[in-house]
């Protein structure tokens, strides 16, 4: 990706003495030295090098972190297909259970590129993947099936080849190494492709080859021939193995960060290797001399080689000693008069000034910062996130990275994190089994027995089973998916089956729709009160704003972005504000508040925080100093632990109006706290107050903007409904440069904790223990101290006096202590993001979503952070908490757990927020049908007695007089078994079929169904036309069709008040039966309920004829 400015500074650096110098080594076949190179500068160095040569250069860095930084910088200034990644396929030697797919992947990748191509490459590499041989190429060869399109080789033999090469076969793909067949196509995950394969036949001949998606099983792009290669980490060798320099070609150079560094972690991994290898039982595995390199070994690889060292050796003497002049980018702490004065002093003395960003949002904020700013500036600047800047005194040039000048965190991207993805989503959490509870919405809660087959009229209909109280059984067809739902109460409920046709069911409906609805109301009423209210509206974003903005350590997530957009917007209105955000641990919503909190005090009006815990007030006080310690504001914070005359002093300041933001708990609504002129108010965990607390609030509020963060999470479909009564912003996607928290359940066991603390505190961080009980706290704290002696450890719990308590927090929050052990009371808002490894202690006596924000106390920084859940064996768990340990620790990514704490606290989070008794509600019915009634009911309550309010949201065109159709019919209407044979996977599409709305989705859903499973037959085709079937049927006021032996019957609506009747639709129909009587004929029947107007078409002889009948009829 050539870049104007970016080419500019190559022919700068080219141009260097040192670099001609250093690429005359490079052609030299031994070692010299390249010193003097700062961060991204020797990426600069290098890709000139290769730029200009015809050499492939093998670059060895200290670790996978640093390996990763420079592999992102080589791919900005290369492209893609130049550079590559050669991982370690695995965390430890011969242990089976810690080999990573995607690595091996990478790994075959860097081997089969370099066995067939003979074209240059940057390969970036550190000591632990070096460490491990790898196969030779004649191997590789013999070992990869290549298939191109056309070739007449029959799916057997595939087949077999890929049980032969150690391939598992499964239902659907996930990950490298799995295949299945469905019908006439392969799917298969090769090592050689970051994508899977999918391989279609027509008989024995190839019909096409393509590459796919894991998570939506969908085509990405079409190949003309692909290489099926088995794990090369696994395969079974005749040829010795070697290392990776051996493989390179001959035109090469390797490059070495430390190469002592090198050979002593290689020395250390090699003798971990040989004890692991003496301590397994089975003689299978080979030795570790055969798979492994050995130090020795590596420097007889390095005799002879054009080698390049960046620091000192005592193992390898450089012939020759090249030095460049580099400097790093000096510091500039988010000072911008001070970026100014070093650019233009650089300009002054004939040097350029190049600034590399992130994003073009970055860029943009950047360029506006600097436009304030009265002198002329000059620099250029380009879209490229480097990891580094740096200062090349030869070349003249000055390069200054964006994350560093704001002091943000730069994080790495690597692209095995995208093969790794669990493929455990939402889809399988709603997902029914046998035996789960649904609720169906006419019938209510029965138990699921999955897809039947069912015989009607001799036809062949595929059905859902339910079975219900006292036995009764419910074939439900699969036109009424969207009728049921999975039943979702608290926690292990069992809720109770109801009996077929009984009134109870009925009445439980009406009973929760009745109480729903005097909720609404009052919400709405609510709502209409505040919109009458006349507010402060605050002006627009100052540049002092932008300054904030702009330092904030992280990305912003595009949620984060459309939050703090609604907020502003809302506080420049002169309605008052009334806005609740909601997001999950570490999202960001601190980072919202601190904004709206100093968009406030910038136009001089007051600020209050109100949080539920002391901890958290002082936690706050210091987020908000610390964010906000360069510009003009004063904060301050009270809660119980402020002595007399720290809180006397405080409101005397706030009267004088001194204090511009304050912090605080509950006492902030007492009538001694008062305000020279409060102009926000920002509640923090809103669930955690108490009603008494909350109507206090109410009445300081009346005409104050108000902004509410919580971190239950809101569900998404609650979240429409009650739009209506309060403006809600959710963050739910995490933010981009977090690393997933390597979570593992474990024994209880001595040296495990000794050995993860003793990681923890060489890399100087902080450790949190978790052990819930006070009576023995004091035991835990003398184990820990006696396994790490040296150690400084801090005991908090929430029966200590206040201060002590504050103290004890305080000192390790500024890092006095070194590890903590408390009980949950640091499961809300303590946040040291120094640490960095957490052990909780019995954890399976945790709920889900404590164990979640728990776990949400570390890995909020840059570092990777580990998690240890410590559990007796699992067969003395209960099944419940059993279950709840394997699903935290299996969703280790930001993003994913949430989705499970979400189901167990959604359920909470609604209740909560509709007031108690709901939840018992909630219990009864199933969250899902509870989410119905509820839209329901707000529907209605915007109907009729709300209808003014709602009037400037737009009406909907066409109204659909029939809300739900009815079809039954005697045609075989399916997806057949040999087309999809997996039951479950037929379940979901059925399900997602029942969801579509439009044609235009239908289209996809068909385009996705031929792209996965091939052509769809005709009775799946007649499935689709259904779908059609019951649009126009709406359309038309039709609620019931049945069509049976050839004849189709249409019912109208059975309320014979409805505004139908005089519509023109009906009146359209009418004209048509009358025009063409042979065709149509219109009668009323009687029914059980009452006389109905029916519709009779003969000569049905299938979906496809009748749609055409119909539209004939509409459209005369």
């Amino acid at each position: 990706m050539p870049k104007k400015v970016i080419e500019q500074l190559f022919d700068k650096i080219s141009q260097t003495p040192s670099q001609k110098a250093f690429e005359t080594a490079l052609l030299r076949d031994d070692c010299s030295q390249f010193k003097g190179l700062v961060g991204s500068g020797l990426n600069f160095k290098l890709v000139s090098a290769f730029k200009n040569l015809d050499r492939t250069f093998l670059m060895v860095l200290d670790n996978a972190e640093q390996a990763a930084y420079h592999l992102n910088d080589l791919e900005q200034l290369l492209s893609s297909k130049e550079v590559l990644y050669f991982p370690a396929s695995y965390r430890e030697a011969y242990n089976p259970g810690a080999t990573d797919n995607a690595n091996v992947l990478l790994r075959s990748e860097v081997l089969k590129k370099l066995s067939n191509s003979k074209k240059k490459k940057i390969i970036v590499t550190y000591p632990q993947a070096l460490f491990e041989k790898v196969i030779s190429q004649h191997t590789l060869k013999r070992k990869t099936l290549t298939v191109k399109t056309g070739d007449v080789i029959g799916l057997d033999f595939v087949n077999e080849t890929l049980f032969e090469y150690g391939f598992d076969r499964v239902n659907f793909v996930t990950q490298p190494g799995e295949f299945s067949v469905r019908g006439g196509i392969i799917d298969v995950f090769s090592f050689a492709h970051q994508h899977p394969y999918r391989i279609e036949f027509f008989d024995e001949e190839i019909e096409s080859l393509r590459s796919f998606d894991v998570n939506t099983q969908l085509s990405i792009s079409p190949f003309d021939q692909i290489d099926l290669l088995p794990n090369t980490s696994k395969v079974t060798f005749s040829e010795k193995r070697k290392s990776l320099i051996d493989s390179l070609p001959k035109e090469s150079t390797v490059v070495f960060n430390q190469l002592d560094l090198c050979l002593d972690r290689i020395e250390k991994l090699g003798a971990k290797a040989a004890k692991q290898f003496e301590s397994l039982e089975t003689t299978v595995q080979y030795p570790p001399e055969v798979l492994f390199l050995n130090p020795k070994e590596l420097l007889e690889c390095l005799a002879g080689q054009s080698t390049v060292l960046i620091n000192n050796s005592d193992h390898l003497k450089p012939q020759e000693r090249i030095g460049a002049k580099q400097s790093p980018q000096p510091p500039i702490n988010k000072q911008f008069d001070r970026l100014v004065q070093i650019l233009n002093d650089n300009h002054a003395t004939g040097f350029e000034n190049y600034i590399f960003c992130s994003s073009e949002a970055q860029r943009k904020r950047f360029n506006e910062i600097l436009e304030e700013i009265e002198t002329k500036v000059h620099y250029k600047t380009e879209v490229c996130p480097l990891f580094e800047g740096f200062e090349d005194i030869e070349a003249q040039v000055a390069c200054f990275t964006d994350h560093q000048i704001f002091e943000r965190y730069h994080k790495y991207k690597l692209r095995s994190a995208a093969a790794k993805k669990e493929v455990l989503t939402l889809k399988e959490l709603t997902h029914l089994k046998i035996g789960d509870f649904v609720t169906h919405i006419d019938h209510g809660i029965g138990k699921f027995g999955g897809l039947q087959k069912i015989d009607v009229d001799g036809v062949k209909q595929e059905a859902i089973k339910l079975s219900y109280g006292e036995g009764d059984i419910l074939y439900l067809s699969i036109h009424s998916l969207h009728k049921i739902a999975k039943f979702n109460g608290k926690d292990g409920h069992v809720p109770k089956l109801h009996k077929l046709g009984s009134k109870a069911w009925k009445a439980l409906k009406q009973k929760t729709k009745t109480r729903v609805k005097a909720i609404a109301f009052d919400l709405i009423k609510l709502y209409a009160k505040r919109r009458e209210k006349i507010g402060h509206a605050f002006p627009p974003d100052s540049y002092l704003q932008l300054e904030l903005e702009a330092s904030f350590m992280f990305e912003d997530t595009p949620d984060q972005s459309k939050a703090t957009a609604a907020v502003k917007a809302d506080m420049e209105n002169d309605r008052p504000m009334d806005r609740l955000v909601c997001g999950d641990v570490g999202f960001g919503k601190t980072e919202v508040a601190i904004r709206t909190a100093f968009k406030a005090a910038d136009d001089s009006k007051q600020v209050a925080v109100l949080v539920p815990t002391t901890i958290l007030a002082f936690q706050h006080f210091k987020t908000f100093s610390k964010r906000l310690e360069d510009l003009p504001v004063n904060i301050d914070y009270l809660n119980r632990f402020r002595s007399t005359k720290d809180r006397k002093r405080i409101l005397e300041e706030l009267q004088l109006g001194k204090i511009d933001i304050l912090i605080g708990t509950h006492q902030l609504v007492n009538k001694t706290v008062k305000f020279k002129d409060l102009g926000l108010l920002i509640v923090d965990e809103e669930q955690k107050f108490g009603v008494a607390a909350k109507e206090k609030l109410r009445n300081m509020k009346t005409n104050v903007d108000v902004l509410t963060l919580t971190a239950t999470p809101i569900p998404r479909t609650l979240q429409f409904s009650l739009m209506a009564a309060r403006d809600l912003s959710v963050i739910a996607t995490p933010p981009p440069n977090r690393f997933p928290i390597e979570t593992e359940v474990v024994r209880f066991g001595e040296s495990l904790i000794r050995d993860a603390i003793r990681y923890e505190l060489q890399r100087g961080g902080q450790i949190y223990f978790i052990h819930n009980r006070v009576e023995n706290i004091q035991e835990v704290a003398g184990m820990v101290q006696r396994l790490i002696p040296d150690a400084r450890i801090a005991i908090g719990h929430g029966q200590m006096e206040g201060n002590r308590l504050e103290n004890t927090l305080l000192d390790f929050m500024e890092g006095q202590s070194d590890i903590l052990i408390a009980t949950t009371i640091v499961e809300n808002g303590l946040d040291v993001p120094n640490a960095n490894t957490i052990f909780i202690n019995n954890a399976q006596s945790f709920g889900l979503s404590d164990l979640h924000q728990m776990r949400g106390r570390v890995g909020r920084s840059n570092k990777k952070a580990f998690c240890y859940f410590i559990t007796p064996p699992l067969k003395a768990m209960a099944s419940d908490a059993q279950k709840r340990i394997q699903a935290i620790s299996q969703f280790s990514e930001l993003g994913a757990g949430i989705q499970i704490a979400m189901k167990d606290l959604e359920i909470r989070g609604a209740g909560d927020l509709l007031g108690g008794e709901q939840s018992g509600f909630i219990n009864e019915i199933g969250f899902e049908t509870y989410q119905k009634i509820l839209e329901e009911a707000i529907e209605e309550l915007k109907e009729n007695e709300f209808k003014t309010l709602f009037e400037d949201q737009e009406k909907t065109l066409e109204e659909n007089y029939v809300k739900e159709v009815q079809i039954d019919t005697d045609f075989q209407i399916l997806f057949p078994d040999d087309y999809i044979n997996v039951v479950n996977e037929r379940l979901l599409l059925y399900n997602e079929l029942s969801a579509i709305k439009n044609e235009e989705t239908l289209m996809q859903f068909k385009k996705n169904m031929e792209d996965r499973f091939g052509k769809i037959p005709p009775e799946g085709l007649e499935l689709l036309s259904t779908l059609r079937l019951k649009w126009l049927a709406s359309k038309m006021g039709l609620e019931r069709i049945i069509i049976k032996n050839k004849k189709c019957v249409g019912y109208f609506l059975s309320d014979q008040q409805s505004d139908f009747y005089q519509s023109p639709v009906f009146n359209q129909i009418l004209l048509g039966v009358q025009k063409q009587t042979e065709k149509y004929s219109m009668t009323e029947k009687l029914t059980r309920n009452g006389l109905r107007l029916i519709l009779v078409l003969d000569q049905v002889h299938s979906i496809e004829k009748l749609l055409e009948q119909l539209n004939n009829l509409t459209n005369d």
